[in-house]
């Protein structure tokens, strides 16, 4: 569901559309996962990505200016609960439209955790289906700058739990 996702609009990181290809730029942590999701359908795959609903079944609170990853879409990401809970602005900057490629990037803006950029792609490769999750951060605030060793491995395993729940979701749908 789309919602107005108003805020902050500078970007907070000056190599924008940089998860688009390899390799990603110096001066920050990387994680790329790429995790092969078998004989699903490629375009419901993507759909589920574009549409930020397989965000949304990991149980993170979508707020939107689209329904629609596009550029220049809005998403603020809602991590946590009650004063825990933290506001992650960012913007769509790249989409992939190809044949054998989509999904999209966005980067952070300002009143983000973190600065960099983060890509949800879904490929075909000879009928194969995979997700990959690209991104390159570094800390923006005290708390993550705290956290910044192991943050890599938070990363690693958001994109993990993204794949297993992108499964789920296309198991639900036959």
């Amino acid at each position: 569901m789309a919602s107005n996702a108003t805020g902050p609009s500078r970007l907070t990181y000056s190599e924008v559309g940089a998860s688009v290809h390899l390799p990603l730029p110096h001066g920050y942590q990387h994680v790329r996962y790429h995790t092969r999701l078998g004989a699903v359908p490629f375009d419901a795959a993507a759909d589920a990505v574009e549409t930020f609903a397989m965000h949304r079944a990991a149980g993170f609170q979508m707020l939107t200016s689209a329904a629609r990853a596009k550029a220049g879409v809005r998403v603020t990401v809602s991590i946590g609960i009650g004063p825990l809970r933290v506001l992650a602005p960012c913007e769509v900057v790249a989409v992939f439209t190809d044949t054998d490629r989509r999904g999209f990037a966005y980067g952070t803006l300002d009143g983000h955790p973190e600065r960099g950029e983060e890509a949800f792609l879904v490929t075909r490769e000879a009928g194969v289906v995979f997700f990959e999750m690209r991104a390159f951060s570094r800390p923006a605030r005290w708390f993550t700058r705290i956290g910044e060793p192991i943050a890599p491995y938070g990363q690693r395993l958001y994109a993990w739990n993204l794949a297993r729940v992108l499964r789920k979701l296309l198991r639900n749908q036959h």
